[in-house]
C-alpha cells in the first residue's frame, strides 16, 4: 500500500481522535496556522524523505567495497523492524537534541516549535534543511546495515503513526506505554514555552524510553502547559516564506 493512502487515513484517524477526546475542546480546526501547516505536510511527507534516502544508498554504494556492514540483507520483516527502530530512533533522539543544544541547528529547529495551538497535522511543521539533517543521518547506516525498502517503508508508517499521535490535541492516555512510546501528555511539555516549564526535555520522536533512561524526561501528573512556543516568538516571521528563509539571516540569540 502506497504511503499516500496511510498518510491521508492517519490523518483522517487522528482527526476524528481529536474530535472524540480532546485536550483542548475550544480549539479549531481550521485553526491559526492550519493552512500553513497543510502546505508543510504536502512538502515535509516522507515523499522528500524517500528522495534524501535513495540519495544516501546510491551515496554508501561509493564506500561497499570498504564498509560492508550488511547484517541485515535478507533477514525477515519481523528482524529487521526491531532493529531498525530501535538504532533510527535511538539515533533521531540524539538528532533532536542537537537540535536544541547547537545554535545553527535550533534556527532552522525553531519553525517546528513556532506552532502556537498543536495537532496532528503540527507534526508536519517543519524546515526542510531539518529533514535533510535527520534523513541524510539515519539512511545512511539503514543502507550500511542492509535493511530493505519494505522494512524501510513500516519505519516510515510508525514514525508518521507516533509523530501524529504525540502532537494531537488528544487527551487518551496510554498507561504504562508512555514509558515506551511518545504520546501527547509528554511531548505536550516539549512544546512548552518557556514560562511554562522547564526547556530541553522530552527529545523522543518515536520512544520515549530514551528520555527516561538519559534523565530528560518531564512528565507532571495532572498538569499542561498553558502555552507552546519559544523565548522571543514576537519577533518570529509569521508567513510561512520568512519562515523558510529565517534561518539564513536571523544572527542566533
Amino acid at each position: 500500500m502506497v504511503y499516500a493512502v496511510w498518510l491521508f487515513g492517519l490523518g483522517l484517524f487522528f482527526l476524528l481522535l481529536e474530535r472524540a477526546k480532546p485536550s483542548r475542546p475550544n480549539q479549531r480546526i481550521l485553526r491559526n496556522g492550519f493552512w500553513q501547516d497543510l502546505g508543510f505536510l504536502i512538502f515535509n511527507s516522507e515523499y522528500l524523505g524517500l528522495l534524501i534516502g535513495l540519495v544516501a544508498i546510491h551515496l554508501t554504494r561509493v564506500f561497499d567495497p570498504l564498509v560492508s556492514w550488511q547484517v541485515l540483507a535478507g533477514q525477515p520483516l519481523w528482524v529487521q523492524l526491531p532493529i531498525l527502530i530501535l538504532v533510527l530512533d535511538l539515533m533521531q533522539w540524539v538528532v533532536h537534541n542537537l537540535m536544541h543544544r547547537v545554535p545553527w541547528l535550533w534556527e532552522f529547529h525553531k519553525l517546528h516549535h513556532s506552532a502556537e495551538e498543536m495537532d496532528w497535522l503540527s507534526n508536519w511543521r517543519f524546515h526542510g534543511v531539518e529533514s535533510v539533517v535527520y534523513r541524510s543521518l539515519l539512511y545512511v547506516p539503514a543502507a550500511f546495515l542492509g535493511c530493505s525498502g519494505e522494512a524501510m517503508f513500516w519505519f516510515g508508517v510508525l514514525n508518521t503513526c507516533v509523530g501524529h499521535f504525540a502532537h494531537a490535541n488528544s487527551d487518551v492516555s496510554i498507561g504504562f506505554l508512555r514509558f515506551v512510546f511518545n504520546h501527547p501528555q509528554m511531548h505536550r511539555w516539549h512544546h512548552a514555552h518557556p514560562d511554562s516549564g522547564p526547556p530541553d526535555r522530552n527529545f523522543g520522536i518515536l520512544l520515549s524510553v530514551w528520555d527516561w533512561l538519559f534523565d530528560t524526561a518531564y512528565l507532571p501528573e495532572g498538569r499542561t502547559p498553558h502555552r507552546y512556543g519559544f523565548a522571543g516568538m514576537e519577533r518570529y516571521p509569521l508567513n510561512a516564506a520568512g519562515r523558510l528563509i529565517a534561518p539564513f539571516y536571523r544572527r542566533p540569540a
